[in-house]
C-alpha cells in the first residue's frame, strides 16, 4: 500500500480513539453516549462530568488533528495530503471504528488540525472563542463567531485555496454531524 494511503488510514485510526468514552468510563463509570446529548465530545463531557474531564477530552481530541497532519508533515507529503490527514482525523472522530461509528462532532479534532495548517489564524480564532464564551456562556455561539474568524483570517492571509476550501468543508462538517446526529439525541434525551 502507498504511504499516502496508510497515512489516510492511520490519521483515521487516530482520529477513531474515543476519548469521551474513555475519560467517562474512567471518571464517572458512565457511557457519555447514553447521558447528556448523547455527543461523545468535549461539550457533553463537560456538562456531564465536569470541567477537568472535558479539558482532558477537548485536548485529547485537538491531539488527534495536530497527530495526523504532523505524520504527514514527517513523512513529507504535500499540503493536499496533510489537509486530507487532517480531515482523516475528523471523520475518525466523527465515525470511530472503535466505537461503534457512534462518535463526537469533531470541532476539537478540526481545530487540532488547523493549529498545523494554520497556527497564527487558529489561535486568534480560538481566543476569540475563549473571551466570548467567558462573556456570553454561549458555546454554539463563540465558537462560530471564532470559527468564521478563522476562516476570515486564512483568506485575509492567502492561505493556499485547497486549504481555504477543504477547511471550509471541515468547518460545516461540524453542524452537519449534529443534524445526522439529532434524531440518535431526542432519543437519547428522551428516555
Amino acid at each position: 500500500m502507498d504511504a499516502k494511503f496508510l497515512v489516510l488510514l492511520a490519521a483515521y485510526l487516530l482520529g477513531s480513539i474515543p476519548s469521551a468514552l474513555i475519560v467517562s468510563r474512567l471518571v464517572g463509570g458512565v457511557d457519555i453516549r447514553g447521558i447528556g446529548d448523547g455527543n461523545m465530545g468535549a461539550r457533553n463531557v463537560t456538562r456531564t462530568l465536569g470541567w477537568r474531564a472535558g479539558a482532558v477530552v477537548a485536548a485529547v481530541d485537538m491531539g488527534k488533528g495536530v497527530a495526523a497532519v504532523l505524520l504527514a508533515q514527517a513523512v513529507g507529503l504535500s499540503l493536499g495530503w496533510r489537509i486530507a490527514a487532517g480531515f482523516c482525523a475528523v471523520l475518525g472522530h466523527d465515525f470511530p471504528v472503535f466505537a461503534g461509528f457512534r462518535g463526537g462532532q469533531g470541532l476539537a479534532t478540526t481545530l487540532g488540525a488547523h493549529l498545523v495548517l494554520a497556527p497564527v489564524q487558529t489561535v486568534c480564532g480560538l481566543a476569540v472563542y475563549a473571551v466570548l464564551y467567558l462573556v456570553t456562556r454561549h458555546s454554539d455561539l463563540s465558537a462560530s463567531i471564532g470559527i468564521g474568524l478563522l476562516v476570515l483570517l486564512m483568506w485575509i492571509y492567502d492561505k493556499p485555496p485547497q486549504l481555504l476550501v477543504c477547511s471550509v468543508a471541515m468547518i460545516l462538517s461540524v453542524p452537519l454531524k449534529k443534524v445526522i446526529d439529532y434524531p440518535r439525541r431526542s432519543r437519547a434525551q428522551s428516555t
